[in-house]
C-alpha cells in the first residue's frame, strides 16, 4: 500500500509539472494565422491580433490588440478595436493533436464605430459576413461575390474539423445559393464596449453608447440565436434588448431578422438618436415595447412615458408626464415608415397622432395628423408650455373642453402645422380681460371679476418657424362681448393682432401688442373714428338716440 501511494504521488506530481510546463511547451502564436484567417473569412473583413497566450486553467487562448477592418467604402480606420480577445478552446484536442476547437469567444472593451451613409441607405456593418472582393476589384463587388459564392467543400467548424451532421450549428445541407460563413460559437460575449454612431457628411454630433455588454448563445450565421444586450445611452439612461436574431442576411447584415423586447429607462430624447434632433423635441423618457423585424420591415409597438416634454423650441417643459401608446411600421430599405398608432395622453385628455415619415437623407420629413376631441382643459393645462403656449403670469386655464385637428408636414426643422382650435366653457383664472378693456366692458354694463370666463373660443392656426398666425378668431366673453380678428405671434412671442369688439350695438376696433406673457391692448383710433362716424350718420334725425361718442368717451384713456 505504501508503495502504491508513492506511485500515485509521483504520477500526480508529474501531472502538475506537465500542467505548469505545457504553456511553455505549446506556442499559442502558432494558432494565430489560423484564427485570423477563419475570422477574416467569417466576417469578410481583415482581422488582426497581437500576441496570443495559452491559459490551461481557464481553458482558453487570449489575444491582445484586436482589430477588425471597416468597409472600405466607409473608412480606412478599424471598424472594431479591442484590448483583448479570449477564445475558449477544448484542451485535450489542443494538447494532444494541436487541433483548435472553439467553444466561446469574449471580446473585452471594444471600440465599435457604426457609420451610416450620407443617403441613409446603408451602414458600414451591412457588409459583415460578405466575401471580400478579389485583389484590385472595386469594394462594391464584395456583396455580389458573397451572394453568388456557393460552398464547394464540406462544411467545417471553426476548429477546421468537419461539422457534425446532427449539430444544431451545422450549416443546413439545403443551403441557399448565398454562401454563409460556417462559423458557430456556443457562447459569444462583448464586455464593456463603446459604440459610436454617426452619419457621413452630417453636421449632427456623433452619439456614444457606453458600457455595452452583449451575450449571444449558440451563435451561427445560418440560424436564429438568442441574445441579450445592455448599454448606457448618450446623455444618460439605459437600454436593454432581449430576444432572438438571425440568420444573418448575407447581402446586408443590417437587414437580419430580429425579435426582441425593449426596455429603456431615463432616455434623453434629444440625444438618444431615436428622434431626429432637428425636430427640437426634448424630454426624459421610459419605453417598454417589442420589436419584430423580418429584415425588410420592422414593427415597433409599446408605451412611452415622457417627463419634462417639450415639443417646440420656444416652449418649456410640460408640468406633468405625458404617456404615449404607439405602433410604428418601418421600411428598413427605404428608411421610411408609418405611425399607425400614437395615442398621446395626459390624464383623461387623449389626442391621436398618425401619419408617415421619411428618414431617408440628412433631415427627417413627416406628414402627420393630430386629432383631439373633448379633451378636458384641466388635464391639458400642464401641457401648454410644451407646445409654446405661454399664459400671462399666474394665469391658468380651468374647466371646459378643447377640440383640435392639426396637419403637420415638411422637414422636422422647418415643420408647418395648420388646423383649428376650439375651446368651450373655460375660465382663464387670475387674468381679468375686462380690466384690460375697461372702457369696452363698461359699454356692456356687466361687471368683471378677477377671472375671465370664456364661453367659446375658436380659430384657424398656422404654425411654422416664422411664428404662429391665427385667423378667424371668434372669442365670446360674456362680461365683454364677442371679440373677432386676426393676428400673429412671432418666434419670440411678440403679439401683433387686429381685433374688433361687438358690444352694445357698437363695433370697437383695437389692437393687441406686447408679448403672450404681457399683452398690451391699444385703441385703433382711425378705425374707431370711422366706425363712430358711420354710426352717427346712420342715426341722423333720431333725436332720442344717445350720441355714441359719449358712450366711448375715455375709451382706452389709460393703456393697460
Amino acid at each position: 500500500m505504501k508503495r502504491f501511494l508513492q506511485v500515485v504521488a509521483i504520477i500526480i506530481g508529474v501531472l502538475i509539472v506537465v500542467v505548469i510546463a505545457l504553456p511553455f511547451l505549446i506556442n499559442a502564436n502558432t494558432f494565430k494565422p489560423k484564427i485570423e484567417s477563419e475570422l477574416t473569412a467569417a466576417l469578410g473583413r481583415q482581422v488582426t491580433m497581437g500576441n496570443l497566450s495559452l491559459s490551461l486553467f481557464s481553458g482558453g487562448v487570449a489575444a491582445d490588440n484586436i482589430a477588425i477592418a471597416d468597409d472600405p467604402q466607409f473608412s480606412t480606420t478599424p471598424f472594431v478595436q479591442a484590448k483583448s480577445l479570449k477564445v475558449g478552446v477544448e484542451l485535450i484536442p489542443l494538447i494532444f493533436s494541436r487541433t483548435l476547437n472553439v467553444t466561446d469567444v469574449t471580446l473585452n472593451e471594444p471600440q465599435i464605430s457604426l457609420l451610416k451613409s450620407a443617403n441613409g441607405e446603408k451602414w458600414n456593418f451591412s457588409s459583415l459576413g460578405a466575401t471580400p472582393p478579389p485583389a484590385g476589384a472595386p469594394a462594391s463587388e464584395a456583396a455580389p461575390a458573397a451572394a453568388s459564392k456557393a460552398p464547394s467543400s464540406p462544411s467545417t467548424a471553426p476548429s477546421g474539423r468537419p461539422a457534425p451532421a446532427n449539430s444544431a450549428n451545422a450549416e443546413p445541407s439545403s443551403a441557399s445559393p448565398a454562401a454563409q460563413p460556417n462559423l458557430s460559437v456556443a457562447k459569444l460575449n462583448v464586455n464593456g464596449g463603446r459604440v459610436t454612431v454617426s452619419q457621413a457628411d452630417s453636421s449632427q454630433k456623433e452619439r456614444v453608447y457606453s458600457a455595452v455588454n452583449i451575450t449571444v448563445t449558440n451563435f451561427s450565421f445560418n440560424s436564429s440565436f438568442p441574445f441579450e444586450m445592455t448599454a448606457d445611452l448618450p446623455a444618460g439612461g439605459t437600454l436593454k434588448l432581449t430576444g432572438n436574431a438571425g440568420p444573418i442576411n448575407a447581402g446586408n447584415a443590417a437587414q437580419t431578422p430580429l425579435n426582441a423586447k425593449i426596455s429603456i429607462q431615463k432616455m434623453n430624447l434629444a440625444e438618444s438618436g431615436f428622434i431626429d434632433p432637428a425636430a427640437g423635441i426634448t424630454g426624459i423618457a421610459d419605453l417598454d415595447g417589442t420589436l419584430a423585424s423580418d429584415g425588410h420591415q420592422a414593427k415597433l409597438n409599446g408605451t412611452l412615458k415622457v417627463a419634462n416634454l417639450q415639443v417646440v423650441r420656444k416652449g418649456s417643459p410640460a408640468g406633468q408626464p405625458v404617456n404615449v401608446t404607439f405602433a410604428v411600421v418601418h421600411d428598413l430599405v427605404k428608411q421610411n415608415g408609418e405611425l399607425t398608432q400614437g395615442d398621446v395622453a395626459m390624464g383623461k385628455a387623449v389626442a391621436h397622432l398618425t401619419g408617415t415619415y421619411d428618414a431617408h437623407g440628412k433631415v427627417t420629413t413627416v406628414n402627420l395628423k393630430l386629432n383631439g376631441q373633448n379633451m378636458p382643459v384641466d388635464d391639458l393645462e400642464a401641457m401648454l408650455p410644451a407646445v409654446g403656449v405661454i399664459l400671462p403670469p399666474k394665469a391658468t386655464l380651468k374647466g371646459g373642453d378643447l377640440n383640435t385637428t392639426m396637419d403637420s408636414s415638411g422637414a422636422v426643422n422647418e415643420l408647418v402645422t395648420t388646423g383649428t382650435v376650439r375651446l368651450q366653457n373655460s375660465t382663464l383664472a387670475n387674468f381679468n380681460l375686462g380690466s384690460k378693456l375697461s372702457a369696452i366692458s363698461a359699454l356692456s354694463g356687466k361687471s368683471t371679476g378677477n377671472d375671465t370666463t370664456i364661453q367659446n373660443f375658436s380659430s384657424n392656426v398656422k404654425m411654422s418657424p416664422q411664428g404662429t398666425a391665427a385667423t378667424n378668431i371668434d372669442l365670446n366673453v360674456p362680461s365683454i362681448g364677442v371679440l373677432t380678428g386676426d393676428g400673429t405671434v412671432s418666434p419670440s412671442n411678440e403679439l401683433a393682432f387686429k381685433m374688433k369688439a361687438q358690444v352694445a350695438g357698437l363695433t370697437v376696433p383695437f389692437g393687441v401688442q406686447g408679448t403672450t406673457s404681457d399683452p398690451k391692448f391699444t385703441p385703433d383710433v382711425k378705425g374707431m373714428a370711422t366706425g363712430l362716424l358711420q354710426n352717427v350718420l346712420s342715426n341722423k334725425g333720431n333725436t332720442n338716440q344717445q350720441n355714441p361718442i359719449n358712450n366711448v368717451m375715455g375709451l382706452f384713456k389709460k393703456k393697460q
